[in-house]
């Protein structure tokens, strides 16, 4: 799979690719016991009996193809990622949609026969999702098929060919259901982040004004994003520099770069400021 641009390394990824590159050289060198594997893999047979594996399974590969194939998909998808979340929540993300596809797994395997697993392909298809959240149009082409796809229909692609090899039920040794678990995640995460911001700030945010010049809106046009325009009254009183104005879209830029909850205390209190003057114009 190749991007139209090769992002940067982040530091996680470069330590989400450096550990999954040890354990697989650990496991075809010093600890080659096929017990030890069983023991960190997840199986939904003994997932309480061992809830380590939960997370454990995520780093172990079944040889260097596996790892490759992983590999790629964090290289291709996490930087941009980590760069809009941040590190820290990147990790748990990355982590929080592999154990989507372990609980999925352990959930589906009261109807269907689910053998253990191992692999970190439902943390990696979490982070397609993310990046088809914040880059929608975005190009990548598929190998070994010379077509771009947009990031947004190759999430949908990847869904696709998950339930069709769930159904199908072969022995590929594929974890199909691990697929769509941390696919699932992933949008359940998008989809609590937006109902999130919907609860915090359902006053400030559709009354804010727009700001002329900035980078802010520099991406906003580039992503094809529009913001509402509020009529006169609806505006703040500035104190003649614009300086709330700039620091409106400073924050408007930060909330959609890494979410509501990156504000601290003080920058929630100016918005709730903002928000007050709006419902009591003339206090």
């Amino acid at each position: 799979m190749q991007q139209s641009s090769s992002p940067r390394l982040t530091p996680w990824v470069l330590r989400l690719l450096a550990a999954n590159a040890v354990v697989l050289l650990l496991q075809e060198t010093l600890i080659t016991s096929p017990r030890v594997t069983e023991w960190l893999s997840f199986d939904p047979e003994t997932a309480f009996r061992r809830p380590w594996s939960f997370f454990s399974y995520q780093f172990l590969h079944g040889g260097l193809l596996h790892l490759l194939a992983n590999s790629l998909g964090l290289f291709i998808f996490g930087p941009t990622v980590e760069e809009r979340l941040g590190s820290s929540r990147f990790l748990l993300y990355y982590l929080y949609c592999g154990l989507g596809g372990a609980v999925l797994s352990l959930l589906l395997s009261a109807v269907m026969p689910i053998g253990p697993f191992i692999g970190a392909s439902g943390a990696v298809l979490g982070l397609a999702v993310a990046f088809a959240r914040f880059n929608p149009d975005a190009t990548l082409v598929l190998f070994p098929i010379p077509v771009p796809i947009k990031a947004k229909s190759l999430v949908w692609i990847f869904a696709g060919l998950a339930v069709f090899g769930a159904l199908a039920g072969g022995n590929d040794g594929i974890a199909h259901i691990a697929h769509l678990g941390g696919l699932a995640f992933g949008l359940l995460y998008f989809a609590a982040r937006g109902l999130s911001r919907d609860r915090e700030l359902p006053d400030v945010l559709p009354t804010l004004p727009q700001v002329p010049v900035g980078a802010g809106k520099a991406r906003r046009r580039a992503a094809g994003e529009q913001r509402h325009e509020p009529s006169p009254q609806a505006r703040p009183t500035d104190d003649g520099d614009g300086r709330e104005t700039r620091e409106i879209d400073r924050l408007l830029d930060k909330i959609s770069a890494t979410g509501i909850a990156s504000l601290n205390s003080e920058e929630k209190a100016f918005l709730e400021r903002i928000s007050q003057r709006r419902k009591h114009p003339d206090n």
